[in-house]
């Protein structure tokens, strides 16, 4: 895909590109904690996206899509959301630097990749980083990754329309090769975790289905979640979130909750300490411990905080089954997606057949596999 991004950008813009990459990324464990002020341990994977960029010497940013074989035209000095959707991760991120003083000149970019879209492995936080990866090195603006996260991150607030947290933007710029990061999704504190992935792989198994009640119940966990601190508060002023709440807390107080927002939260707190047990196995190379956390992670999901569904329960239960799965879950918002499954190399295309075979079965739907690695954040390719 390289080579034929690159020849594509020579034939539109008649010279040589600066060549970045940019990766998706998987959450191993620590599911909906980040709007809580938790923790999350997400890696950069190896699917990503490519760009080819280079300076044009006008006042315009030529954009194309190899993926989508389209192209758009805009003026940097009236850049605001456009109709089309692609477009909006990149102006985005002009945008959020033109407004903090930093001079975009025009720029000439073709850029496309393998990240599935709606998978969620975050396609657009790897679009928003690559990018502001892109134009801070070009440009000279000297910013750190940190920084760019932040740039990217309001890229997708402001022209996606999504009020997303750090996680994916972090994960896409701090990625470091076999290793998953530990991110306090308060102080914004990382630790890395080496992840062995000699014998073991991660396989992501996508339902293909995205049911409808996934955006109203998101908003409606946030809110629960909130309720449950502001009841807290009133015992513990020092609570602000959930972050801040015990187990012991939670079952002192249990008659004076509302049983659903109850359930709500002790699925919260439990999801904190398993992030920091998982942890713990890293550092002790203990795997086996690590997938029993990620087993015991959709289980809480399923049922204290209700956000999966029956296709991804059926995945994760048709796991179990294999010895050669360490461990299981749903990933992401819920609903729908994927799962993420930690196995044994030996076993990866037994794995993959079964599990195609099953769940096409069920639910007469194919069900689509990827196998990820573990790879460096965003960079400049030679």
């Amino acid at each position: 895909m390289r080579d034929a991004i690159r020849e594509r950008f020579i034939e539109l813009f008649s010279t040589e590109p600066y060549f970045f990459r940019s990766p998706g990324r998987v959450n191993l464990i620590g599911e909906h904690t980040d709007y809580n002020n938790g923790f999350v341990l997400p890696a950069a994977i190896n699917k990503e996206i490519l760009f080819a960029v280079g300076p044009n010497d006008t006042d315009t940013i030529r954009l194309f899509s190899y993926d989508m074989q389209e192209q758009a035209t805009f003026d940097l000095a009236r850049i605001a959301p456009s109709d089309i959707s692609w477009a909006n991760y990149l102006l985005g991120v002009v945008a959020q630097f033109q407004q903090s003083d930093y001079q975009v000149k025009g720029f000439d970019l073709v850029f496309g990749g393998n990240v599935p879209i709606g998978a969620g492995l975050s396609s657009s936080a790897a679009v928003e980083c690559g990018l502001a990866f892109a134009l801070n090195h070009i440009f000279g603006f000297g910013l750190d990754r940190f920084a760019l996260a932040k740039v990217a991150q309001k890229a997708e607030h402001e022209f996606a329309g999504v009020r997303c947290g750090i996680m994916d933007q972090f994960a896409s710029l701090f990625g470091k090769k076999e290793h998953v990061i530990k991110l306090d999704c308060r102080s914004l504190d990382y630790s890395y975790y080496h992840f062995e992935m000699s014998n073991n792989c991660i396989v992501l198994c996508d339902t293909q289905v995205k049911h409808s009640l996934a955006s109203s119940e998101y908003n409606t966990r946030r809110q629960e979640c909130e309720t449950g601190v502001a009841l807290l508060h009133k015992h513990y002023p020092d609570v602000s979130s959930l972050r801040d709440v015990t187990v012991d807390m939670l079952e002192k107080h249990r008659q004076e909750f509302d049983p659903v927002v109850f359930k709500r939260c002790i699925y919260i707190v439990q999801e904190n300490s398993r992030v920091e047990a998982a942890c713990r196995a890293l550092e002790q190379e203990d795997l086996v411990l690590f997938g029993e956390k990620m087993f015991e992670s959709h289980e809480g999901l399923q049922h204290n905080y209700e956000v999966s569904c029956t296709e991804l329960d059926f995945l994760v239960d048709q796991a179990k089954e294999h010895t050669a799965v360490l461990g299981a879950r749903m990933m992401g918002g819920g609903f729908g997606g994927c799962t993420i499954n930690i196995v044994r190399i030996a076993a990866i295309d037994e794995f993959i057949t079964a599990m195609s075979k099953a769940y096409e079965q069920q639910f007469k739907i194919p069900l689509k596999t990827y196998i990820a690695e573990i790879v460096d954040g965003s960079s400049m390719l030679s």
